[in-house]
């Protein structure tokens, strides 16, 4: 789960790295948070998309596509 803590301590982590260098430790969790990151990034993505559901048409639908889906 992405918390407030977690983002804070991945831009530590960038800041850091534009700084200074960083540790294997710190790169290994620079690695680790930023795929936990964008792995969360991708589940909210894919649940919007298959939430997304295409209604069936009828001649009378009244949403103006005149059937052109």
């Amino acid at each position: 789960m992405i918390t407030p803590e977690v983002i804070a301590r991945i831009n530590e982590l960038a800041k850091k790295q534009r700084e200074a260098i960083l540790t294997e430790e710190e790169r290994a969790e620079q690695a680790k948070l930023r795929r936990l990151y964008i792995d969360n990034i991708k589940n909210q993505i894919k649940a919007a998309l298959d939430d997304a559901v295409r209604q069936p048409h009828s001649d009378d639908c009244g949403c103006g596509c005149n059937h052109k889906h």
